[in-house]
């Protein structure tokens, strides 16, 4: 199976097993909730999905590589105690707290959150003094003498063992104690990831003209050469970094992401193309309707390849500018709804002074900070989530100092500020939305124009429908064109509702 489904499916484990019945006990007794084994090749994206589970979930996560511990710390150390039996005192040898399992105390203490997903990485790479203690784990889920704590699901993963020489094969009795789920490197599922997390548009370019390029193991003459999903994410980031600080790209700086001799140089090459593509077409006049008809003829006479480049650079700008528009309305609709709160203070306390503003929105800012710092702790906070908190709080801090600082006198005179500024950042995101929607526009026009109603138009149509921005900002601001040209796309009832939210947003 690919990514997607392991998540789907080891997601769906998750919720059941921590599923309760009338009591509040859990359905599934911890000793029969099997741990689950993801097994796969490195770097394809096992510890990203088990974030994300924990985030769509809203429980905690607590990770660990098994490779780096020892009998020691994984069971606890022992230590001597006085006990008597019979009358009589005798020293009896314990053992303290394993550190995995402190670790998720740790965690349960400083987030609150009592619920998680305990993950074991290259679980079967333990030591071998570790590894017997492994099955008394995995049935009966402790460690030394400590068992892991009620509402924690574990899930493991490893190598198959050509990847890793270090891995010890599971016999029959481990395995009879897991839920097994075989995963495979897929360029499309890992695709529908990148977009979301805004990999660097000429990575995901290559990749389509290049998919197997993706993830690629190969023995040559020098040895062991890698590709992996991590490497190309790892790539994006700095290669984002390097062209905000105009560092120039070049082989040695690919390669150090990249190991394989012939895919670096290739990606290199492309890379160089790729910048040529976007000053030769003038991404920004086409989003404006203002290309010329020289870059038209050119792209029209252009090979399948350059044209995937500049649909991906094209789409790629939209995109991005559609992904900060709808965190943008995220972030306003949470913000509201604080911000409405206070007024409803105010109104209830009618001689109440901008102290009393103040106050309240020092308490909302508290309250969020803790929030926030509970999130993370738990690593249960995506980074849209993340952005989104910080933004509320940066809004609420600046507009406390603005109260203290400003000329209001009463409450009231103070909440017509704060609801000014609001409603400003509002009208900005609705003006930034209709300039979105004429690049949409614009973009769709130009596909038709230099490409026809072919191949080009239904990869573009469907970028648009799979990423997950796109259809939010479709589904909220609408496209007469995009749905001309998907007419098997209906709004649905909560785009509807979307569409209402974002019109009445005002204070």
């Amino acid at each position: 199976m690919n990514m997607k489904q392991a998540k789907e499916y080891i997601k769906n484990s998750v919720h059941l097993y921590l599923k309760k019945d009338e009591f509040g006990e859990y359905r599934i007794p911890l000793v029969r909730q099997r741990p689950l084994f993801l097994l796969g090749a490195p770097g394809i994206g096992k510890t990203a999905i088990m974030e994300q589970i924990a985030w769509e979930l809203g429980i905690a996560l607590v990770s660990y590589s098994m490779t780096h511990h020892t009998r020691q710390s994984a069971l606890g150390l022992p230590v001597i105690k006085q006990k008597e039996y019979g009358g009589e005192a005798y020293e009896v040898s314990e053992y303290t707290m394993s550190e995995i399992i402190a670790s998720i105390y740790d965690v349960m203490e400083e987030s609150g959150i009592k619920e998680g997903i305990l993950f074991l990485d290259e679980i079967n790479c333990v030591s071998e003094t570790l590894s017997p203690s492994m099955l008394q784990f995995l049935q009966y889920k402790v460690f030394g003498r400590h068992r892991v704590p009620e509402g924690w699901v574990i899930v493991t993963a490893g190598n198959p063992p050509e990847y890793n020489r270090s891995v010890r094969e599971f016999d029959v009795v481990t395995l009879d104690r897991l839920k097994i789920l075989e995963v495979e490197a897929d360029y499309g599922t890992w695709k529908e990831y990148a977009m979301e997390r805004g990999i660097h548009n000429a990575i995901i370019s290559f990749l389509d003209i290049k998919k197997e390029y993706f993830y690629h193991m190969e023995t040559t003459v020098k040895g062991r050469t890698y590709v992996t999903a991590r490497g190309w994410e790892d790539l994006s980031q700095m290669l984002l970094l390097y062209e905000e600080e105009g560092l120039a790209v070049d082989e040695t700086f690919v390669e150090q992401y990249i190991r394989n001799e012939r895919i670096v140089k290739e990606f290199t090459a492309y890379y160089d193309l790729y910048n040529k593509y976007k000053k030769d077409y003038q991404i920004d006049e086409i989003l404006s309707g203002a290309i010329s008809e020289e870059a038209m003829e050119k792209a029209a006479a252009a090979a399948f390849d350059e044209r995937l480049s500049l649909l991906g650079m094209l789409l790629d700008k939209v995109l991005g500018r559609m992904k900060e528009n709808v965190e943008t309305s995220d972030y306003l609709k949470e913000l509201a709804g604080s911000l409405k709160a206070a007024g409803a203070l105010l109104d209830r306390e009618e001689a109440a002074g901008k102290d009393t503003l103040a106050e309240f929105l020092e308490k909302q800012i508290e309250a969020r900070g803790k929030l926030l710092k509970s999130l993370e702790k738990a690593n249960s906070l995506s980074q849209p989530d993340r952005r989104k908190h910080l933004r509320i709080l940066q809004f609420l801090t600046a507009i406390k100092k603005e109260i203290y600082t400003g000329e209001a006198v009463t409450g009231k005179q103070a909440y017509e500020r704060v609801k000014e500024t609001f409603n400003q950042e509002v009208l900005n995101m609705k003006a930034e939305s209709l300039h979105i929607q004429n690049m949409l526009h614009w973009l769709l026009a130009f596909a038709k124009q230099a490409f026809g109603e072919g191949n080009e138009m239904l990869i573009l149509v469907t970028e648009l429908t799979v990423n997950i921005y796109s259809a939010r900002f479709i589904g909220m601001f609408g496209s007469e064109e995009y749905h001309k040209y998907n007419s098997q796309m209906m709004l649905s009832e909560r785009q509807m509702d979307l569409k209402k939210e974002i019109a009445a947003l005002e204070l």
